[in-house]
């Protein structure tokens, strides 16, 4: 072989190489195009939201070609302000928010598109070891409850009323401390009972500080209580994206459904990585077995209405809003048809 056939050689060994790289790097450019970067503000970090982090733990958004940035933003008005001024493209916080924002005359209306806890979350702890519990020995006492014109608030207040407390005039309601310090407030000695979600008040438990006495949740029965929503015009402009996050969403649902307690503590650790396995697997059991966890995305009309039911108790409802409004439940649907 002359000197000019194994330079023309060599040079197709190297052009062939060369294009065989860039082909690779091409490929690793469409996949990263293909990955779409959605930015999801939650209220609260918290066990009750465990289908959102098998979503994520899982790869079901990844699947669906989305890239999540997850941002918590304590409180309903820091997530909604985070959503409205463009800081997140979607938000998982409590329904009466979008009542809220619609109430205020919006341009730009945000709209419930996936349901992810269809009850309260949160438990009724004692301070003192009660063995046969009834509603009424919380007249008298000091309760810490949660923020007004939150969800926890109000359903606590829906339900002190179903059993014939007034919040107002039968206790004293203590409601001007911040979220997340409620549970320390108890903890050092303030309230003889307190409004707590988990793992916080599996934790008090834990310590000897306080016992879980009550659900809220069993006691309000079904609300949209945790949804995903978005801007109206962010849900025009990205109705492929939307459904996308819709389906992860459910195929988690779908996986908590069918797995067990241990099993779904184990997949949401790595989002709780100061919390004892322990306690997440008692957290999701008990959040399991009184339904909390949504089995699909779909928020109906007779939630939608039992929200307004306890916003109006409370006191919070500014205006009625029609389901068809803030909800859109075509994007589930079509989804669990599939």
């Amino acid at each position: 072989m002359n000197k000019w056939v194994k330079l023309s050689f060599s040079s197709l060994l190297i052009a062939f190489f060369m294009l065989t790289l860039a082909a690779c790097n091409t490929n690793d450019d469409t996949k990263t195009k293909k990955l779409e970067k959605v930015r999801i503000a939650e209220v609260t970090r918290s066990i009750f939201y465990a289908p959102q982090y098998v979503a994520l733990a899982k790869g079901f958004f990844k699947a669906e070609g989305l890239d999540i940035t997850l941002t918590t933003t304590p409180g309903g008005d820091k997530t909604m302000t985070a959503l409205i001024s463009g800081g997140a493209d979607v938000a998982l916080v409590g329904s009466e928010t979008s009542i809220y924002v619609y109430a205020q005359g919006a341009n730009d209306p945000v709209i419930n598109f996936a349901q992810l806890t269809q009850t309260d979350g949160t438990f009724l702890v004692s301070r003192e070891k009660i063995d046969h519990f009834s509603w009424d020995l919380l007249k008298g006492t000091t309760f810490l409850g949660q923020r007004k014109g939150g969800m926890p608030q109000m359903v606590g207040e829906f339900v002190l009323k179903k059993h014939g407390i007034d919040p107002h005039k039968d206790l004293t309601l203590i409601q001007n401390i911040d979220f997340a310090n409620i549970a320390n407030a108890f903890a050092s000695g303030s309230g003889e009972f307190v409004q707590l979600f988990e793992p916080t008040a599996s934790i008090i438990e834990k310590e000897g500080k306080g016992h879980i006495v009550a659900s809220f949740g069993k006691e309000s029965g079904h609300v949209p209580y945790t949804t995903f929503m978005a801007k109206e015009s962010y849900m025009k402009k990205n109705k492929a994206t939307i459904e996308k996050f819709t389906k992860a969403i459910y195929k988690a649902q779908q996986w908590v459904k069918t797995h067990s307690a241990e099993e779904i503590a184990k997949a949401v650790e790595p989002y709780f990585p100061d919390t004892d396995r322990g306690i997440m697997k008692t957290v999701d059991e008990r959040y399991k077995n009184q339904g909390s966890f949504a089995t699909d995305p779909i928020l109906d009309e007779e939630e939608w209405n039992n929200l307004q039911n306890i916003m109006r108790e409370a006191g919070e409802l500014p205006k009625e809003v029609d389901h068809k409004t803030l909800v859109n439940t075509a994007i589930a649907e079509k989804i669990i048809k599939k």
